[in-house]
């Protein structure tokens, strides 16, 4: 057997990325911009800095219902009772949805009127309904940010409501954002809501458009959530979603509402302009075929068991080169799944990434006598 390289062609720009951002800045403290599909950090401003994350933590409180929703623990039409605790947050200056003590309201609700009302009163009647006490709906978030990775962050409330002890970066606010849209894309629509509608208790119903500033333009925003604290200034964690081509952008320490809306834009922006995405393979889709030795077929479908993108800027074009390496050709049998050889891509010499090719289908060794007869074949005509 030998090592077999078939070369596979892609049209590439091997620009460094820090070299793309080094001429581009945003008015924000701290920032972060990511390519959704391939992962790519496009652009970061101080990105591990420690912030309070204001009303952007409520995408964490969303999530703990997400993930029970899944579960089949929770459903949309539960009911949770309004405590005078929750009720208090609506009478405070906060950002509220307006329930009142005793009133029994749907999960579904009290979901649109956190994502979309940005409600705090919402958030401690959610966090009590599903855990008893907003203190240990904290010990649900922590231990979610745990399992995301958000090695930066504590949750100390529901809501992002003053509290010394709530902190994280743009970039764990970006993997919370991430998970989200990755995970629950169907209940990832609730952000993309304009308005809401309480049909409260003692008084006419109450509408309220979403705080995200972003969602009004026609650019392709879909999400996620804005914040404010008085001493963070404003924040805001943006998704926009162009012909398939997703973006995340954090940012906080925006000095107004307007910067916030203002500078976000020209963050997605300055990513959808300067770069682009390309798929280099999708998920269980063959690949090539690679040749059997001594097998019931002469040749085997190869795929990979992931979708692989990379996203280049747009600027000075090199060729990227991908290798399919394998040893063979490859003895039967073979069984569906084995792996079977490796994709390896480069920039000129540099190898980029390496990934497992898995055999698509199972071949059988052919019978002695045939086997024979291609081992005779092979020694005096090559041929396998």
């Amino acid at each position: 057997m030998k090592k077999i390289l078939i070369y596979l062609f892609f049209i590439f720009i091997s620009i460094n990325f820090c070299k793309v951002q080094a001429s581009f800045n945003i008015n924000a403290r701290t920032a972060i911009l990511q390519d959704y599909l391939s992962g790519e950090i496009l652009y970061e401003k101080d990105a591990d800095r420690k912030i309070f994350p204001a009303s952007m933590t409520k995408i964490m409180t969303a999530i703990i219902a997400f993930d029970l929703l899944k579960k089949n623990e929770l459903t949309l039409e539960d009911k949770f009772i309004v405590s005078e605790n929750a009720w208090r947050l609506s009478e405070a200056g906060y950002s509220s949805m307006f329930i009142m003590v005793g009133d029994e309201i749907s999960v579904e609700n009290l979901l649109r009127g956190i994502i979309v009302s940005s409600g705090n009163d919402a958030c401690v009647a959610l966090a009590e309904g599903i855990a008893g006490s907003e203190e240990d709906f904290s010990i649900l978030m922590n231990e979610k940010a745990e399992e995301i990775g958000m090695t930066n962050t504590n949750f100390s409330n529901s809501s992002g409501i003053n509290s010394p002890n709530n902190i994280s970066t743009v970039r764990d606010i970006l993997m919370m954002s991430n998970y989200l849209i990755r995970n629950y894309p169907k209940y990832y629509e609730y952000f993309a809501e304009k308005e809401f509608t309480w049909d409260r208790t003692g008084g006419d119903p109450i509408t309220q458009g979403n705080r995200n500033p972003l969602l009004y333009k026609n650019i392709g925003a879909d999400g996620i959530k804005t914040g404010y604290l008085s001493y963070e200034k404003y924040s805001l964690a943006s998704s926009i979603n162009r012909k398939g081509r997703r973006l995340i952008a954090v940012g906080s320490g925006f000095n107004t509402k307007n910067d916030r809306s203002k500078q976000s834009l020209k963050l997605l922006t300055w990513g959808l302009n300067k770069f682009e995405t390309i798929r280099i393979a999708k998920k269980n889709e063959f690949i090539t075929e690679v040749q059997v030795w001594q097998g019931k077929k002469k040749k085997l479908k190869v795929y990979i068991n992931k979708d692989i993108y990379k996203t280049i800027p747009k600027a000075k074009k090199k060729y990227l080169k991908a290798k399919i390496i394998y040893e063979g050709p490859i003895a039967a049998p073979i069984d569906k799944d084995d792996i079977v050889g490796e994709l390896k891509l480069y920039f000129k010499d540099e190898l980029i990434g390496s990934y497992d090719l898995l055999a698509a289908q199972s071949v059988k060794r052919q019978n002695i006598i045939s086997r024979l007869i291609g081992s005779i074949n092979f020694l005096i005509w090559g041929d396998v």
